[in-house]
């Protein structure tokens, strides 16, 4: 068997595993049914959402949030991080800005965000754009300090202007850090698009899972809480596949490829 179908099995296995456990744990009478409810319960109330008109309208309005605000951080994230880079003065005075700025959490903007656009799409927005754009920016700044000086020098003896330089210097050396931060900037949007919708209301998977936690509909909400789970691992190995086309240059890529 390859390496490749012996990973696949054994991810299997342990996934059924986990399964067979949250199915034995309540019928055991280890916890309470009523708020750990059987895997059977969920996977029944996950059939049922599936079935809902309403739940496929909260999808895509969780899933708009996500992507507007995700390619809004990469876009601005990008520009930023090569304008900041490429001008020092720029980048020594944004420096301690960056700084304070980063690691503000981005829940600590709920309240702004309510005042500024109540429970709108705007204030998930908000958000998920804050919290992503500083995973893009901070890779772009790494990526551009890792370019070889030798490399940069030859490009500048060569008479490259800035945007040739740009192009065909910064650009391959920064990309590889600039995918990293495009993969772990689409996770967080993901999360902070659910935590808007669940904290400010909404529209979205996190509105639905606080209003069947509100009305005890507790497999209802296992089952939601499940399909967020599923829409990260599909956008993470969605991350994983655009990296790895994006990259397909890049040792590291023909390294993973190769084990």
């Amino acid at each position: 068997m390859s390496p490749r179908l012996t990973n696949a099995a054994l991810g299997a296995a342990g996934l059924a595993g986990f399964l067979a456990l949250g199915e034995a744990v309540p019928r055991l009478g280890l916890v309470s049914e009523d708020y750990f409810p059987p895997t059977s319960r969920i996977a029944k109330a996950l059939g049922a959402e599936l079935g809902d008109r309403a739940f496929w309208s909260a999808l895509g309005d969780t899933l708009t949030g996500w992507a507007i605000g995700l390619a809004i951080a990469v876009g601005a994230g990008i520009v930023a991080g090569v304008v900041v880079s490429v001008v020092p003065y720029l980048r020594r005075a944004t420096a301690s800005t960056v700084e304070f700025l980063r690691p503000i959490p981005s829940v600590a903007l709920i309240p702004l965000a309510v005042l500024l656009y109540g429970t709108e799409l705007r204030s998930v927005l908000l958000l998920v754009v804050y919290a992503s754009f500083w995973q893009v920016l901070v890779q772009v700044l790494y990526g551009v300090q890792d370019v070889d000086p030798v490399a940069e020098e030859t490009a500048r003896s060569y008479g490259l202007g800035t945007w040739a330089r740009v192009r065909h210097v910064l650009w391959p050396t920064a990309l590889p850090y600039v995918m990293t931060g495009v993969r772990l900037a689409a996770a967080v949007a993901l999360i902070l698009a659910v935590t808007a919708e669940l904290v400010i209301g909404a529209p979205g998977l996190g509105a639905r899972i606080a209003v069947a936690q509100t009305s005890q509909a507790v497999p209802d909400m296992y089952a939601l809480v499940v399909v967020t789970g599923l829409l990260g691992l599909l956008i993470n190995v969605g991350a994983r596949t655009v990296e790895r086309r994006a990259l397909v240059w890049h040792q590291s890529v023909r390294g993973e490829v190769a084990v």
